[in-house]
């Protein structure tokens, strides 16, 4: 993970993506496991929910989360109709627990922030789940100082015309941004709007 001190020190903003980015996804998505499986012991009597959270747990390390439902269905007998109930809750659970930043992005932000730059997240995904997750981050103040873009929102739903219209819309320039990211299209996106990335994958 990377410090402030890795970045240019001639840089105004500095943008990121959320999930597994900021924080770790899977401690959303297991709470919501754990949430719809006691949901189902309560309406259904059975599987048990300590069962299925577990099954959940294993599948998701193994698997990940395409597909998930269906593996649970298949293995408890879980009818089909609970997977409504099932993607509402990743738009809407209320979590147990809070979710945490990891520790050395927390830091960083602060830094960003304590030097006077600005902080963008331009977020990819169902912008109702997005946002629930969002409001259930511990940011610890942070969040004042966060301004957020969803994908989803924007008229092409391309995050390179996002990160585009905010160099236009905050007057920055293209060497005065970075965007921090962990994937190829994060990246391909960055040099799309001629902007400066990061790697936090390395």
């Amino acid at each position: 993970m990377p410090n402030y001190k890795d970045f240019p020190g001639n840089k105004k903003a500095f943008i990121f993506e959320f999930d597994n980015v900021l924080y770790p996804e899977k401690d959303y998505l297991l709470q919501v496991y754990y949430l719809f499986a006691s949901f189902l012991e309560y309406t259904e009597a059975f599987p048990p929910a300590e069962d299925l959270t577990a099954f959940f747990k294993k599948s998701y390390e193994h698997q990940g989360a395409e597909g998930i439902f269906e593996r649970a269905s298949e293995a408890f007998g879980i009818d089909s109709k609970y997977k409504e109930n099932f993607l509402r809750l990743h738009k809407t659970a209320r979590l147990p627990l809070k979710l945490l930043l990891f520790e050395e992005m927390n830091t960083l932000l602060q830094d960003i922030i304590i030097n006077e730059k600005k902080v963008f997240l331009v977020i990819n995904g169902d912008v109702e789940q997005q946002f629930n997750k969002i409001r259930q981050t511990e940011w610890k103040g942070l969040e004042h100082n966060l301004i957020v873009y969803f994908v989803e929102e924007s008229q092409t739903k391309s995050k390179a015309d996002v990160l585009k219209l905010i160099l236009q819309k905050y007057q920055l320039g293209q060497n005065d941004v970075l965007l921090a990211g962990n994937s190829e299209a994060d990246q391909k996106s960055a040099e799309a709007a001629g902007i400066d990335y990061y790697s936090l994958t390395d």
